[in-house]
């Protein structure tokens, strides 16, 4: 690293040993459940900064997602509806951590994913399950991980685009099934699905920017649909969507900034999901990969703008992420004294690889131990999976 970035970093780390005595929260003598929650976690926090050091585990990482393929406990019970879910976890982890399965394993998955594809289009939460746009955009994205021949064709592409204009609702939104309720995961997932394998028209996606932008909140984030409250994973999922559709003018991009910037946890170095919740390091993705999805459209119409980093603070959240939420056996928790799980160990390695990967790479620690693959943050798929897919897609003609 260059002696800037060691400065910075440097810096960083002064910052989180003065914390205790500077960052703590005041609860003005009134304690409540909330406040009492907060010093939990900061007090949780600030002891495995004391405790730990900056080093991924990278081979325990592998070593879980790769047992999990095949066996996972009776806590997962509840995912039967979300196993394309669980696949493209698992996939998007190991290619962050620079690892790929076997041909055999990829086709088993192939096969799998093959069965959970509706004869309506779109696939399910399992074989022989209803059709449903979050484990379509899941199982799409595992196909497109795994990248061969056979895994792309396995996407009824024809059906798909049938799927997707049936969810489109008059108003711009998408339903997340038939008759099922309509929030911008649908956007979301329906855009990124339609982009990435070149079945998207504008008419299915009339008038959803418009839909999108009634979503955003006096707070400057995105409620779920008009009149929810503003949220990480709802945030951007449509400024990801406006970015897909080219019309990102339709999102208030000042309130929307000054809204973000404040989710990054002054002591904790994470980000929360909304406003006076706790630190998760689901929200590294959530909310971090919002940053290079502003970035790039800061530098695009702000002549003015020129920055080598992200606009938030990219050392602390990469020390919440290695210091704080690792689990030492392998696998990611959301914060301390958590169990881990699949799913926050994909979007805290999503997370950590937005970090790392601005413009000008920024890397708490050794590089050579803890530099992830970088993401494309808009599918969130590493970037040669992402490109590869969107190479042989659009080579296809879109399907009538």
């Amino acid at each position: 690293m260059s002696n800037s970035i060691n400065n910075m970093y440097e810096e960083i780390r002064v910052r989180n040993y003065a914390k205790i005595s500077q960052q703590k929260q005041d609860d003005e003598n009134y304690p409540t459940t909330t406040s009492l929650n907060q010093s939990r976690v900061e007090n949780d926090v600030l002891r495995l900064y004391r405790m730990n050091s900056a080093i991924l585990i990278r081979k325990d990482h592998i070593r879980l997602l790769k047992k999990s393929l095949t066996h996972l406990n009776e806590e997962y019970e509840c995912l039967d509806c979300s196993r394309p879910w669980l696949c493209y976890w698992i996939l998007h982890s190991l290619e962050i951590l620079g690892e790929r399965l076997d041909h055999n394993n990829s086709s088993k998955i192939v096969g799998f994913l093959t069965k959970c594809q509706s004869p309506e289009g779109g696939f399910g939460g399992g074989p022989g399950q209803y059709p449903h746009l979050a484990p379509t955009y899941a199982a799409i994205n595992a196909l497109c991980i795994i990248g061969t021949p056979s895994a792309y064709q396995a996407i009824d592409r024809k059906g798909l685009k049938r799927f997707l204009s049936s969810l489109h609702g008059e108003d711009g939104s998408f339903s997340m099934h038939t008759d099922g309720e309509a929030d911008l995961r649908g956007v979301y997932c329906a855009l990124a699905v339609a982009k990435l394998i070149n079945v998207y028209t504008p008419e299915i996606f009339e008038g959803t920017e418009n839909w999108i932008a009634k979503c955003q909140t006096w707070e400057g984030g995105f409620g779920g649909c008009p009149g929810m409250e503003a949220h990480g994973g709802y945030t951007f999922c449509a400024l990801a969507a406006l970015v897909l559709l080219g019309k990102t003018h339709f999102c208030s991009l000042k309130s929307l900034l000054r809204w973000i910037v404040n989710k990054q946890m002054r002591l904790e170095g994470g980000f929360q999901g909304r406003t006076n919740k706790l630190v998760d390091a689901c929200y590294s993705f959530w909310q971090g990969g919002s940053f290079p999805l502003i970035h790039a459209i800061l530098t695009k119409e702000e002549k003015a703008f020129n920055s080598d980093y992200w606009l938030f603070d990219q050392g602390a959240l990469q020390e919440y992420l290695l210091f704080c939420t690792q689990y030492p056996d392998g696998g990611f928790l959301d914060r301390p004294e958590k169990f881990r799980d699949i799913y926050h160990t994909c979007y805290a390695l999503s997370g950590l690889s937005v970090a790392q990967n601005s413009p000008r790479k920024l890397i708490v620690g050794s590089p050579n131990l803890n530099l992830v693959e970088i993401i494309n943050p808009v599918y969130n798929l590493v970037h040669s999976s992402a490109a590869n897919a969107l190479e042989y897609f659009n080579t296809l003609p879109i399907p009538d």
